[in-house]
């Protein structure tokens, strides 16, 4: 079910700051250019399919939207800078700074490093969606190249589609330098809706266990079997 997602943002930052995007429309560079498929050791002459046709893992970077870095943001020597032609906002009280500093006392008894710091990122567009949907905002998925975790959260944007969600995220390795470009995705974000899924347990009967090894059977000797199945499915 697709749902209208509305991002906002104060009139002088339009076209000053990259809006939200498509996660589909703006995957990593590193898994466009990796290959299909790669030579193993496992076996001499053969090859194995790479990461890159995983469906599921596909489809789940394309899901929802990205926000993303508003300007350049540039860690050298232990300190974060940036430089922008930020307007004055006089009627407005959204910081002008890309990030923040969480005090490392916000995740006192979190399983985090205990020398780990932490940032948040500012979001400087209103989120809002339709009654009975939230928006959950998690670090972009299968994105470990980023020097940073961006943490979960749920929010009732539904219901808060006036406010700003900023976006808390925990900086992984106090070593590293260097330019963190404008567009860099800091979260991404999904609709869900606020209703309660429920779990239905159960062992498998005698069909249903020859139905699975069958599928099984298919996705391991069939490339594309997958993608083929759902739109079978669909179609019924």
């Amino acid at each position: 079910m697709a749902v209208l997602i509305t991002a906002r943002c104060h009139p002088k930052l339009e076209g000053l700051i990259p809006p939200p995007v498509l996660a589909a429309k703006h995957l990593p560079d590193w898994l466009r250019a990796m290959p299909s498929e790669a030579a193993t050791d496992a076996a001499a002459g053969t090859t194995v399919r790479t990461f890159k046709q995983c469906p599921p893992m596909l489809d789940a970077f394309g899901m929802g939207f990205l926000l993303r870095l508003g300007c350049d943001l540039v860690v050298k020597d232990g300190e974060m800078s940036w430089d922008w032609d930020f307007p004055t906002l006089p009627d407005h009280s959204v910081s002008r700074a890309p990030i923040g500093l969480h005090v490392p006392e916000q995740a006192r008894g979190a399983p985090f490093e205990p020398s780990g710091l932490f940032v948040k990122f500012t979001n400087f567009w209103t989120l809002s969606v339709p009654e009975g949907w939230q928006l959950l905002f998690t670090h972009p998925f299968n994105r470990p190249d980023l020097p940073f975790q961006a943490l979960t959260g749920l929010v009732d944007c539904d219901r808060f589609g006036d406010g700003y969600v900023h976006c808390p995220a925990r900086w992984l390795d106090p070593g590293w330098e260097g330019v963190l470009p404008t567009g860099t995705p800091f979260a991404q974000v999904i609709a869900v809706p606020r209703e309660t899924t429920s779990v239905e347990t159960g062992a498998m009967t005698k069909d249903q266990v020859q139905a699975s090894e069958a599928m099984q059977n298919a996705l391991a000797g069939t490339p594309g079997h997958y993608r083929k199945s759902i739109r079978l499915r669909a179609r019924d």
